[in-house]
């Protein structure tokens, strides 16, 4: 710069330009003060912040563009400066301070701010919904919910839909006033007649479909699993029987269930087991596979097996298919607690939770030797076992397994595999009692106790 160009910048400037250079920044000043306290342009509302060296209230939001906001906002409101752009003169405008303050937070969508800045911007915090932390439920009481739909579930009812079941989309074509009769007969025997360990959901708007799980009866290899059922009756019924699906999640524990669903009755036996017109109902379905097919011994289940029920090799067949068995099972429960069939998820969470503990047990019991579906010695509180329970694992009350549990030591022989298996399941059937608060604090103080490095 030639300071010869700027004599008001010399160190020996007259007075004269002095006083010339005093006058024109009063002026200057003046112009903005008028700028800043009348004027409508958003050109001078620019200059007004630019000149007056106004500064954002929050750090953070320093680089903002405020000519941004005079471009799409029909109204800004700045308190501290003064300076806002009336859009129309005589406007009727009304100011809605939540619409302005949600207008000016989608400006800021896809910047990353400063962290504690939403904290102290009125317009960038979330609304408060009631999702907030003071309205979330404690696991006390999501569990006392839990058991509290467990236990007024009710063992038959009607519900408006089967969304997910089998024959949903398969429909029974047409059908009669003795169709329906017939149905509703069976429905209220369904009712009035179910076994304790059976529940049955009907569909009002599709009376052929019926869906039924039942509990795994004790001294069994099924015991304490949850097993689906999904049934229709054709239109021929009660001509034939009904056609039934299993929910198998593509296991075979039964050589009465494949694991495709199909399930395989045989109703051209003898007495209760062959199919009658008149008499044979959806009731006597269900309680012969429960009877019938979740069996102490399903090996013998199939044809031609039957033979070898009397001698060693048979007995030893049988139970090490009862070992296999046993895994499936708890692989089923770990299907039915993560994708539990419409209309039972209620019972499904209020059954392991209820019953986790004693599966948990029983896991851990029969990976030390002991048979499948013998009795489990009952503990007390600190875990200890009762002295009136059978340490040498008797069976249940069937007096014939008791002998046949007595025949054979599981101990020496038993597959390697088993143990390894049911480590791996124990340890996920654990984790989602857990979640479904059953009593697991003997197993998860034990867990962790062993994962601690030894002194």
């Amino acid at each position: 710069m030639d300071a010869a160009e700027y004599p008001h910048m010399q160190g020996g400037a007259s007075s004269s330009c002095r006083a010339a250079d005093a006058a024109a920044w009063d002026a200057v000043q003046t112009q903005k003060r008028q700028r800043c306290q009348g004027s409508s342009s958003s050109d001078e509302v620019v200059s007004c912040r630019e000149n007056n060296s106004i500064e954002a209230s929050e750090a953070g939001l320093q680089k903002f563009d405020t000519s941004e906001i005079e471009e799409e906002d029909d109204y800004v409101d700045d308190e501290d400066e003064g300076c806002y752009d009336d859009g129309d003169e005589g406007s009727d405008y009304e100011f809605d301070e939540s619409d302005f303050n949600q207008h000016l937070a989608d400006k800021f969508d896809d910047l990353d701010l400063p962290p504690g800045v939403e904290a102290t911007v009125p317009w960038l915090q979330k609304a408060v919904t009631d999702d907030g932390p003071g309205n979330f439920k404690s696991m006390a009481e999501i569990e006392d919910e839990i058991g509290m739909k467990y236990k007024f579930f009710k063992q038959f009812d009607t519900v408006e839909d089967f969304s997910d079941h089998h024959y949903a989309n398969k429909p029974v074509g047409k059908t009669g006033k003795e169709w329906t009769k017939r149905i509703q007969h069976d429905w209220k025997l369904l009712e009035n007649n179910l076994p304790a360990s059976i529940y049955v959901r009907v569909a009002e708007n599709r009376m052929d479909l019926l869906r039924a799980v039942m509990i795994g009866p004790q001294g069994t290899p099924y015991h304490d699993g949850l097993f689906f059922f999904d049934a229709q009756f054709t239109a021929s019924y009660p001509s034939t029987p009904p056609v039934v699906h299993y929910h198998s999640g593509g296991l075979r524990l039964n050589p009465n269930l494949y694991d495709c669903g199909k399930v395989c009755l045989t109703w051209d036996g003898h007495g209760c087991e062959t199919w009658n017109t008149a008499q044979s109902t959806m009731l006597q379905v269900l309680v012969s596979i429960q009877a019938l097919v979740l069996n102490e011994q399903p090996y013998f289940n199939e044809p031609g097996y039957e033979m070898y029920a009397n001698n060693a090799i048979g007995q030893r067949s049988a139970l090490e298919y009862n070992d296999k068995i046993f895994e499936y099972s708890c692989r089923t429960m770990l299907y039915s607690l993560r994708r539990a069939p419409q209309h039972f998820e209620d019972l499904v969470a209020g059954h392991f939770r209820q019953r986790g503990r004693a599966i948990l047990a029983a896991c851990r019991y029969y990976m030390a030797g002991n048979k499948v579906g013998c009795v489990v010695p009952e503990e007390d509180g600190e875990g200890k076992e009762l002295e009136s329970s059978n340490a040498e694992g008797s069976s249940s009350s069937s007096s014939a397994v008791k002998g046949q549990n007595n025949q054979v030591d599981l101990r020496a022989g038993r597959a390697g595999t088993f143990k390894a298996n049911m480590e791996v399941l124990f340890e996920e059937l654990l984790m989602e009692f857990n979640v479904k608060g059953a009593d697991t604090r003997k197993f998860c103080a034990e867990k962790l106790k062993n994962s601690q490095p030894s002194s």
